[in-house]
């Protein structure tokens, strides 16, 4: 049996259990949650996906992250997504969430934020490269190239929330 996690409505309630395998075939509507990272010195944490990592091989994202597992929190499966492609241990705290249509099947995004401090030990069958960049940096790349679609859609977000 592959990966569990739960399939939901238009308004982030559990349905059912799943596999996840299935629910990306089936288009059914899951969580991701993911985390942007900033260091010390404000900058954001901009990965390069590696090369055999599916979905979006070879592309950039700002978001670190991946499937709710069952009866797991956004925060939860955040942190755990951290420890498990960055090696990072660190708090995260919860910002927003949306429903992004754009990528492999509809996903309710849960979008955190991370101050890290540490060195990073990225998994290379997730991340092949990696940059801290500052925003004025990252809003010149972030519309050039292969770029994750939700992560574009979450940085616009973000970085939005300090104009308002």
């Amino acid at each position: 049996m592959g990966e569990l996690i739960e399939r939901v409505d238009e308004q982030d309630r559990v349905l059912e259990v799943v596999e996840r395998a299935e629910a990306v075939r089936r288009r059914w509507m899951h969580r991701i949650a993911t985390t942007i990272c900033r260091d010390p010195m404000g900058r954001i944490l901009v990965l390069r996906r590696a090369e055999g990592h599916v979905p979006f091989p070879g592309h950039y994202d700002v978001m670190v992250g991946g499937a709710v597992g069952v009866g797991e929190s956004y925060e939860d499966a955040a942190a755990r997504e951290l420890v498990e492609e960055l090696g990072a241990s660190v708090a995260v705290g919860f910002l927003f969430k949306f429903l992004c249509q754009d990528g492999i099947s509809p996903v309710w995004f849960g979008v955190h934020e991370a101050l890290i401090a540490e060195p990073l030990a990225p998994d290379p069958s997730e991340i092949a490269w990696h940059a801290w960049l500052t925003e004025p940096e990252l809003r010149k790349v972030v519309n050039r190239g292969p770029f994750v679609p939700g992560g574009r859609e979450a940085l616009r977000r973000y970085l939005g929330r300090s104009a308002q």
